[in-house]
């Protein structure tokens, strides 16, 4: 793999490490559409369940998924559903074509139409203890009850705003497009061959590079009252010559009474990756840089 990895130009944004958004995580149009059960919302819940790529039981996708779907078509935002990108434990992710809003949202004509990633989380099948680590003490959801819906909710709300930071910071991640109930629609990163490749999945032939980049995003990153929690060379993915950083779901604000310990894990293991591509560097340096070129609480 080759590339110079450019860096993008972060965005005017507020002081880091302020305060953040409220994030609603109650009951959606999603739910009523499901409740009403109207002739077209049946027609186009069979439709979706008959879809090979579709093929889930109602314990993974209940009616009101099929709801949230059929909202963002209605929305705009989706015009048809594509195949599986990846399936993991808590999230299928499927390529589907962005709508004229989804259009919008990336910033180009709305008359164009590009592929969308569509990341749909199974309420009933997450591990809700595993998240409850990374919402307890975000202030956020301070007022988050420990149903499996509200918490399910909750994370791809958390997901949506995360992106919408990183991305304000000059991070390079998927644009945030959409989201409903427990349905997150992004800028998909890939071609038409398949999805972006994994750090961790390619042959890195300017280690050196790379890392300066992983490293400077991790700066913008906590500069903006973020640490991402789970990063590595899994959750970065290189695609036309750029970083990209994905999975925010996880990412906490600084107000986290634990995040220096996720910060530290994210140094060691993003250190350990590229020390194994030759490059001078561990945890307990890239930890000190971090904390010498970013600070989240300097209000500037």
């Amino acid at each position: 793999m080759t590339g110079d990895f450019g860096l993008v130009a972060p965005d005017e944004a507020d002081a880091p490490g302020d305060e953040w958004e409220e994030i609603d995580y109650s009951d959606t149009e999603a739910d009523r559409i499901a409740r009403k059960r109207d002739r077209k919302f049946n027609e186009f819940r069979k439709r979706i369940k008959d879809a090979e790529q579709f093929k889930v039981s109602e314990s993974v996708f209940d009616d009101a998924t099929y709801g949230a779907l059929y909202k963002l078509v209605q929305d705009g935002y989706i015009e048809a559903f594509g195949g599986p990108i990846s399936t993991g434990k808590e999230a299928n992710v499927y390529t589907a074509l962005g709508g004229a809003e989804a259009s919008e949202e990336l910033g180009v004509d709305r008359e164009e139409r590009h592929e969308v990633a569509v990341k749909i989380y199974r309420i009933n099948a997450s591990d809700f203890r595993e998240m409850g680590d990374y919402l307890e003490g975000d202030p956020r959801f301070e007022t988050l009850g420990h149903d499996k819906k509200s918490i399910v909710m909750a994370w791809v709300r958390k997901e949506f705003a995360n992106l919408r930071r990183a991305r304000t910071a000059g991070v390079r991640v998927p644009v945030p497009i959409a989201v409903e109930r427990n349905v997150l629609v992004m800028e998909y990163i890939g071609t038409d061959t398949g999805r972006a490749k994994r750090l961790g999945e390619v042959h890195i032939e300017n280690p050196e590079t790379a890392y300066e980049v992983v490293r400077e995003y991790m700066c913008r990153l906590y500069d903006a009252g973020l640490v991402h929690g789970d990063l590595s060379e899994y959750n970065i993915v290189v695609e036309d010559s750029e970083l990209y950083i994905i999975d925010l779901g996880q990412a906490m604000t600084v107000h986290h009474p634990n995040h220096e310990e996720f910060l530290e894990r994210d140094c060691e293991n993003v250190a350990n990756f590229f020390a194994r591509q030759g490059v001078d560097t561990d945890g307990g340096q890239l930890l000190a840089y971090v904390h010498d070129h970013a600070d989240p609480d300097n209000g500037e």
